[in-house]
């Protein structure tokens, strides 16, 4: 029996795809927002592509800030376009 393989939907432009494919943004259970490479931190989740152009569409319709139920600060959404750009996923 073949396992199963846990899908989500991207913020951008909205395809389902793997779990291990996408970039997790994680809002913990005290408010804080961060960047979740593991998939295992606690708290609501939102799923972005690792390409800059899902994170600038899903920042443009405010689509994190909804998933997340609270505003991405500024800090969290430059160090995820950084790491975007470091590691090659300009597309």
């Amino acid at each position: 029996m073949q396992k199963k393989i846990p899908m989500r939907q991207c913020m951008g432009c909205r395809e389902r795809k793997p779990k291990k494919e996408l970039i997790r943004v994680v809002r913990s259970p005290e408010g804080e927002v961060g960047l979740d490479f593991k998939g295992k931190a606690p708290g609501r989740g939102a799923y972005v592509c690792p390409s800059l152009e899902c994170l600038k569409k899903a920042i443009r319709s405010k689509a994190l800030d909804r998933n997340l139920e609270v505003q991405v600060p500024e800090t969290v959404l430059d160090a995820l376009r950084e790491e975007l750009e470091v590691n090659g996923h300009e597309s």
